[in-house]
């Protein structure tokens, strides 16, 4: 009988600990950050900007959306420093209670029918305390899940925050599902929309006991025990004099996957409404059915990164993108429901062996001194380029052109931007130890 070290048994549950922690607290956060989303497609239009057109409506909701996008840098710079500085529990813990409390509050807050001009002002602030919240949140849950990790195994306990993503959008959508099935579109627009973030406090209540529990990772521990001389006082500043290239080509390679990824999320839940002449139920069941996919696609990519090396699946992926991009629109356009269905799966689980490798690839870019900030910098980059402007995009490109085709050339442009990125960026193999490969990336490429 083999008996296991005591030391190992430890070692294994504490990486199983932060995967966990990671997971539930990202997915927990995400979920925050998609019902606004899915609140922006489908009724904050016409609850706080009424009196406009319905596309004007629309777009003023994506404008807020957007608005979380543009705090998420400043979250992720400010945290990541403390991340870096203090330790990358306490910013997760700080990062959740942002998210929850900032989502609670929108679900508490009056429309423009009660208290004017105040409620949209309100709704714009709130929306930017929810991106602080999520940009500090993603860089901390990966360092946390990569540096517990056991040997041999960073990028798939790495893809533990990942898979927090869909998972969220999953446990979204399914909340929002019930209520646009048996709630009437009058109640859904008074009171129905409000309950997905309302729930969140019960939810952030469970992460908050996860987390608190989380331990910081040895090899930040070993960061803490240097010499004080060799410690980074201002991360972010090391990050953007010497590996400014690296934060650049590192979000390129994240426009793509988070620009199609909101796309799909979001601004297709309206499409299929107002374009295709499908009810709000069956949009939101498409894409709870494709969510599945995307995990995968997510886990199996992940995995194969531990064998092959992150740059060899996240190219591979980076062109199954372009493809799958080009393909979705013209599959949807058919509004034949499996056809649209199987056009969500490709594209979920595409955008998912985009993602697998990514938190693996992004922490073993940055020595550990100033990893948080600088996976965080390049992260919310990619975010603002990617994400935060897609849904407007997409609306705008099709009122003005009245086809879905100007959106798949837009879909198909930024997949060969962050395909040129990835090409671009020298990634250390996935054999050798974090601090081995700095010395492949001092110069930032």
């Amino acid at each position: 009988m083999t008996v296991l070290d005591p030391t190992a048994r430890s070692s294994a549950a504490t990486a199983r600990k932060a995967a966990l922690g990671s997971f539930v607290g990202t997915a927990i956060e995400w979920y925050d950050f998609f019902i606004y989303g899915t609140a922006a497609a489908l009724v904050l239009g016409h609850q706080f900007f009424p009196g406009t057109s319905d596309v004007a409506g629309t777009l003023a909701a994506f404008a807020t959306l957007a608005v979380g996008f543009i705090a998420r840098p400043i979250g992720g710079v400010v945290m990541g420093h403390f991340g870096d500085r203090i330790g990358r529990k306490s910013m997760l813990v700080a990062s959740l209670l942002l998210m929850g409390s900032a989502t609670v509050a929108i679900g508490l807050l009056p429309n423009y029918d009660s208290i004017g001009v105040a409620a949209p002002i309100l709704l714009v602030t709130l929306r930017f305390v929810q991106g602080l919240g999520v940009g500090g949140e993603w860089g901390g849950a990966v360092l946390v899940a990569t540096e517990n990790a056991p040997a041999g195994k960073r990028g798939l306990y790495g893809a533990a925050p990942q898979l927090g993503v869909p998972a969220g959008v999953l446990l979204a959508n399914l909340v929002y599902l019930p209520l646009t099935a048996f709630l009437s579109d009058d109640a859904f627009d008074s009171w129905g929309w409000r309950i997905p973030f309302l729930l969140s406090a019960v939810l952030v209540v469970v992460a908050l006991w996860i987390r608190l529990g989380l331990e910081e990772s040895e090899e930040f521990k070993a960061t803490k025990n240097t010499p004080v001389e060799e410690h980074e006082k201002m991360p972010i500043l090391e990050v953007l004099t010497k590996h400014w290239k690296t934060v650049l080509l590192a979000g390129g390679t994240f426009i793509a996957t988070n620009g199609i990824a909101y796309a799909y999320m979001v601004y297709v839940l309206k499409y299929g409404e107002t374009e295709l002449g499908h009810s709000k139920t069956t949009m939101l069941t498409l894409l709870i059915a494709s969510c599945p996919f995307w995990m995968a696609g997510m886990a199996y990519s992940a995995w194969r990164s531990d064998h092959v090396g992150r740059r060899t699946i996240y190219i591979k992926a980076s062109l199954a993108l372009v493809v799958a991009a080009a393909l979705f629109f013209p599959l949807m356009d058919t509004a034949i429901l499996p056809v649209m269905l199987l056009a969500m799966i490709t594209l979920g689980f595409t955008l998912g062996c985009c993602a697998g490798p990514q938190s693996a690839l992004f922490a073993e870019l940055f020595p550990a001194k100033i990893r948080y900030s600088g996976a965080s910098l390049g992260y919310q980059v990619g975010a603002i380029l990617g994400g935060g402007l897609a849904p407007m995009i997409a609306t705008s490109l099709f009122a003005a052109t009245g086809t879905s085709l100007s959106i798949t050339g837009y879909f198909v442009l930024i997949a060969l931007i962050s395909l040129m990125s990835i090409l671009l960026l020298r990634v250390p193999t996935a054999r050798t130890s974090v601090e081995q490969k700095q010395s492949l990336v001092q110069e930032g490429v």
